[in-house]
């Protein structure tokens, strides 16, 4: 079997807000990187035993007398080392070159112009000039340069305001750019990163979809044995890629527990059964909740608040479930890298906590289980590659995200039934127009927020006091940052005329156009 965790990439973060693109678009190419702190001891560099290294950006600055560095062992393992931005930065200045706050800050568009002949990029150009020279264009992000190279370096790329865009030595394989080849805007991008990879890193793709789950079923094999395993299964794309991986794995030994809070979308309890239970055969207990979870949101209308008594009400009710479930070993959960990754940054101080996270968590400790987490290697985009892999269906796949607390963070202040009942319908009318208009995977995300206050409107002959809905929909890559979707009118027009003729309790539709930040995606 082939060793898929033999050939990664190592990525030292300096706080940029595009190391995880950087570990993204490397895995895009069929190799695992993970993501590691700048301040990572030598020893454990050492031990991890990369194929390459990239130094990715942050906001420090190398001038300053503590600006953060990479261990020295970064340059002497012989290895290849690619820094970008700051990487690039730290890079000359830890083996000599110099490093200068520049007049012009560059940040946006830049055409850079290729010098010299690295591998890096061999037979790439956006364009060519009147005088031959080759010419790409790239994304440009900093306030320092550097002003001179290192010895035993060459210049590679040069702009106007930054004579120094690019150095490398051949000889040791060390290439430096100063601008930001991981995110779409620089257009060779992936190439580079592609030569940097596979060209001179020597690295194959092994970390494929198959492969991924050929290893993790392996894996859970060996760990769990003839155990039982327990699943908490939401509906959601991580729950379920885990359920469909770890029934593919060990059978009839999974089984998983379905809370139906009351604060799903319509029909969605209906859906999971069907999918687990009567089409994969998989054990499902469902455990229809929803007037616990309502009692316990009886009256409460501050949304942390909230947010705590559905966790809570969620942990007891699977606690109950759990423990008539004789002789279980082990807890599965579909943790995923990001959220590896922030736990890491927050138990060092290198995060800030802006609202507990949507994900309900926090098992009681005196459940004796062992931890099951068959993703916590994958971002996002490769979980629901594998669920394709697994046989889900695309459009559960695809599914845009639903917050763990559901409808009860999507109605505002207090939730009660008659709400929940209301927000579902005209969810679901939403939902189905923009799969007529051909919109719903051109958005992020979609869906409507149940405001509680009422509006005068006019039904036929009739005055009509009732609730008012916002619809909200975004489009975003990484959930960081989101602008709002700029829905056709017809389509706007058709879902808030829908909304109102078909439910009764609704007399006004709103369009919510706020971006992110300094909004939030959800409501609350």
């Amino acid at each position: 079997m082939t060793d898929i965790h033999s050939q990664k990439i190592l990525i030292l973060d300096f706080g940029s807000q595009y190391t995880q693109l950087i570990a993204r678009r490397v895995r895009e190419l069929g190799v695992l990187s993970e993501i590691r702190s700048w301040d990572m001891p030598a020893a454990d560099i050492e031990e991890f035993a990369p194929k390459a290294i990239i130094l990715a950006g942050g906001p420090e600055s190398v001038t300053e007398v503590d600006g953060p560095k990479a261990a020295d062992v970064v340059y002497t393992m012989g290895l290849p080392v690619l820094g970008i931005c700051y990487g690039m930065q730290t890079m000359a200045q830890e083996l000599g070159g110099k490093v200068e706050a520049s007049d012009i800050r560059e940040f946006g568009y830049a055409q850079i112009k290729s010098e010299g002949d690295s591998k890096l990029f061999k037979n790439i150009s956006d364009h060519v000039n009147d005088k031959g020279e080759k010419l790409l264009d790239v994304w440009m992000s900093h306030g320092d340069k550097v002003v001179a190279i290192p010895e035993g370096f060459k210049l590679m790329a040069s702009t106007e305001s930054c004579p120094i865009a690019g150095m490398y030595n051949e000889e040791k394989n060390f290439y430096g750019v100063q601008f930001h080849p991981e995110v779409t805007h620089s257009l060779q991008g992936g190439r580079m990163l592609e030569h940097f990879i596979k060209d001179i890193a020597g690295c194959e793709g092994l970390w494929t979809p198959a492969n991924i789950i050929e290893d993790q079923i392996k894996r859970v094999q060996k760990q769990v044995g003839d155990k039982k395993v327990l699943l908490g299964l939401s509906g959601g794309v991580d729950s379920s890629v885990v359920a469909a991986l770890l029934h593919k794995a060990i059978g009839d030994q999974l089984t998983c527990v379905f809370v139906d809070n009351g604060l799903l979308r319509k029909n969605e309890g209906d859906m999971v059964m069907d999918m687990f239970a009567k089409n994969m055969g998989v054990k499902v207990i469902r455990s229809d909740a929803a007037d616990l979870f309502l009692g316990a949101l009886k009256g409460v209308s501050d949304p942390e608040l909230k947010r705590k008594a559905i966790g809570n009400t969620f942990i007891e009710v699977f606690d109950k479930e759990a423990t008539a479930i004789k002789d279980v070993d082990f807890l599965a959960q579909g943790t995923i890298y990001p959220d590896v990754i922030e736990s890491a940054a927050s138990k060092t101080g290198k995060a800030h906590v802006i609202k507990s996270h949507h994900n309900v968590g926090g098992l009681p400790d005196d459940m004796k289980m062992d931890l099951v987490e068959p993703l916590r290697e994958l971002f996002k985009d490769e979980v629901r590659k594998i669920g394709l892999e697994l046989g889900l269906p695309y459009d559960m796949v695809y599914r845009h995200p639903f917050p763990g607390p559901g409808l009860g963070v999507r109605i505002l202040g207090e939730v009660k039934k008659e709400y929940c009942d209301i927000l579902r319908e005209a969810d679901a009318i939403f939902i189905e127009e923009l799969h007529n208009f051909d919109w719903y995977h051109k958005t992020s995300q979609a869906f409507v927020v149940f405001l509680p206050v009422k509006s005068v409107g006019v039904v036929g002959d009739q005055r009509r006091y009732e609730w008012v809905v916002s619809l909200r929909a975004v489009e975003t890559i990484d959930f960081m940052t989101a602008r709002w979707a700029h829905l056709p009118y017809e389509l706007l027009e058709k879902v808030s005329n829908r909304i109102i003729n078909e439910i009764e309790h609704i007399s006004r539709v709103a369009y919510d156009v706020s971006s992110k930040p300094p909004a939030t995606i959800e409501w609350e």
